[in-house]
């Protein structure tokens, strides 16, 4: 999937086997190991679980994102853009586009997200991307959701509908 400036598309696992070596958070290394992990126990399901490479078109590999596979209710979303690429709206625009894919999957009603209380560039993007605060903490701070229009239900205000 792609936009005039980006394009994202779920890794391989040489692709995901690379980025686990050449990870050095540890933190980030063993999050990758349990998206292939979770890629190898759900093969019919590989695109939930892998890692999503996010490029310019040119080519430059600007971040990543994922879902959590398919095992909650709501699919988790996750993303991250390398510092040098920051504040130039590229997750904003590859969110979009993962929600569109994942959106376009039956059964799918919502996505949810969460993000650290003091990552404010992270909430504004979940914003823009139509997420809104549910109430709930996770593991790094407060979740949020974007629902689906197709099942109905009525969408948060200020929820930008255009691609969702």
């Amino acid at each position: 999937m792609e936009t005039d400036r980006i394009r994202i598309y779920p890794a391989n696992r040489e692709q995901m086997e690379n980025s686990i070596l050449a990870e050095k958070d540890d933190e980030l290394k063993k999050a990758y190991g349990e998206m292939l992990d979770g890629c190898l126990a759900h093969p019919d399901q590989w695109d939930w679980y892998a890692m999503w490479m996010i490029e310019k078109t040119d080519g430059t590999h600007i971040g990543d994102l994922c879902f959590k596979g398919l095992e909650e209710e709501n699919p988790e979303i996750g993303y991250g853009i390398f510092e040098e690429f920051q504040g130039n709206g590229y997750a904003t625009e590859a969110v979009k586009l993962a929600l569109k894919w994942a959106f376009d999957h039956p059964g799918i009603i919502a996505i949810e997200a969460e993000t650290d209380p003091d990552n404010v560039a992270s909430q504004k993007v979940l914003k823009k991307c139509g997420f809104e605060p549910n109430g709930k903490i996770g593991e790094e701070g407060p979740r949020f959701t974007v629902y689906n229009k197709k099942y109905g239900i009525p969408l948060p205000a200020g929820c930008n509908e255009d691609f969702i």
